[in-house]
């Protein structure tokens, strides 16, 4: 009876636990097909981004753990009609992708060097950046949500595919400084054909596959031209 007990309670642990890890798991981006960029008037109002206090955080994730990193943006301009955010464009320097959870030493160039495409034979795995160096996001539509928070919409070209995300984010202004933050989310990467350890795409990974979900997080400020 005891022993019963105890493998209920086990079960259940585990039940809850599992129901804890899918609530805390960054919801996926809204994905469709490319849509026509955002234009602006010709009254609007320009922002240039600050490439050196922006970044694009990153977490992989595998059956044995994660990895995280940066990207950092290569440029990027913003619109604003009436204060809002109208349209824009920023540009993703893919070869600045940078792990931040190994040292040198522990993996951290090898990591790196397979996510860029620069090990021979493997160019291709994920990014292939000697191809692909500029990622890119253009808005195509914003959208007020509750609690002060918009909706984003945009291209996200990656690897010369291009598709539409929606995902929500916060928008701060400070004198002539304007901040956008995401929430975490995730894109699924096989949609843009990062293929590689996918069991979606290949079917006998077995435990070796490594999750086809990459989740983001997006800090852009951008100063009144």
């Amino acid at each position: 009876m005891i022993k019963k007990t105890f493998i209920s309670v086990a079960i259940l642990i585990v039940v809850c636990c599992s129901i804890t890890s899918c609530n805390d798991k960054a919801k996926e981006a809204n994905t469709s097909n490319a849509e026509a960029a955002a234009v602006s008037k010709s009254t609007s109002e320009k922002f240039n981004v600050n490439i050196g206090e922006s970044k694009i955080e990153w977490k992989g994730f595998k059956p044995t753990g994660t990895h995280t990193g940066t990207i950092n943006l290569e440029n990027g301009i913003f619109k604003t009609d009436d204060g809002k955010l109208q349209s824009g464009t920023f540009l993703i320097d893919m070869t600045s992708i940078n792990v931040t959870d190994l040292e040198v030493g522990d993996g951290k160039e090898d990591l790196e060097a397979h996510l860029k495409g620069s090990v021979e034979g493997k160019e291709n795995h994920f990014f292939d950046v000697s191809k692909f160096p500029i990622s890119e996001f253009e808005i195509t539509s914003t959208e007020s949500l509750a609690a002060g928070k918009t909706r984003l919409s945009g291209n996200l070209a990656i690897k010369g595919q291009k598709h539409n995300i929606s995902f929500p984010i916060t928008i701060t202004n400070n004198n002539d400084v304007m901040t956008i933050e995401s929430e975490p989310f995730t894109i699924d990467r096989t949609k843009w054909g990062v293929n590689y350890g996918s069991k979606s795409i290949f079917d006998d990974l077995g435990d070796r596959f490594i999750n086809d979900e990459i989740e983001l997080k997006i800090t852009i400020k951008a100063k009144k031209a």
